[in-house]
């Protein structure tokens, strides 16, 4: 008995340093290349020449910039895949940001199911983990997450931080991750494609259209949080 509690302790307190670890590592990590990112995909034509470049080295430097986005959920994802359609053209970039997207969003889940709730608490409180908590216990929960997923303006990266939470199979949050996150990659990188191409009127109607469509879906998906909660809570 005492063995086992000795082992428990000392496979908690394995997993406290871990997790610290991480976060050390990922803070360091975010400071000597997030920020630069950040800055450098804020410049897009700099971004660009910068990228092409690295010719075939360019397009993995920018799946790898991604997949650090959606781990470290502090970096903004939008700059960069901006700058991704005004690299790459907007179909390129579309497929290269969803790849790094996808696989950022499996890192991320795999991380979580490792760690529990301490990984996803590292970057998001407990009060924004619970108020997507329905999608934990919901009989439903795989086809809500796809819902929510692809509506834009909702919160991408606490979905996929949360998704680690569930017992939803790997292969199924792929799915969801890849295609959640489509809508809000095309309109990015089609905007991005027209500040590349000089096509300033329709990149400023896309941007603005697309925030106008994130405004309305980010008031759609609290709606449907606070809706789906209270049946929860309080049952049929």
């Amino acid at each position: 008995m005492h063995k086992n509690a000795r082992t428990q302790q000392q496979n908690k307190r394995l997993a406290v340093a871990l997790v610290a670890a991480f976060l050390a590592a990922t803070g360091l990590l975010c400071w000597l290349v997030g920020v630069p990112m950040v800055r450098l995909a804020s410049e897009p034509e700099v971004f660009r020449q910068w990228i092409q470049q690295r010719r075939l080295g360019g397009q993995l430097v920018y799946v790898g910039m991604v997949m650090l986005q959606v781990l470290a959920a502090v970096i903004p994802g939008e700059p960069l895949e901006i700058a991704g359609g005004y690299a790459f053209g907007a179909w390129e970039g579309t497929l290269l940001c969803l790849i790094g997207g996808t696989l950022g969003s499996l890192l991320v889940i795999c991380l979580v199911r490792r760690f529990g709730v301490p990984m996803a608490e590292l970057f998001f409180s407990r009060e924004k983990l619970q108020s997507v908590r329905f999608l934990k216990s919901s009989s439903r929960r795989a086809l809500l997450f796809l819902l929510i997923f692809m509506i834009p303006g909702t919160p991408k990266d606490l979905l996929c931080y949360f998704a680690g939470l569930t017992d939803i199979k790997l292969p199924a949050l792929a799915l969801i991750c890849s295609l959640g996150r489509l809508p809000a990659i095309v309109t990015s990188t089609i905007g991005g494609d027209a500040l590349g191409t000089q096509s300033y009127v329709f990149a400023l109607v896309v941007f603005a259209v697309t925030f106008l469509i994130s405004a309305a879906g980010l008031l759609l998906y609290h709606k449907i949080c606070k809706t789906q909660n209270e049946k929860k809570d309080h049952g049929p």
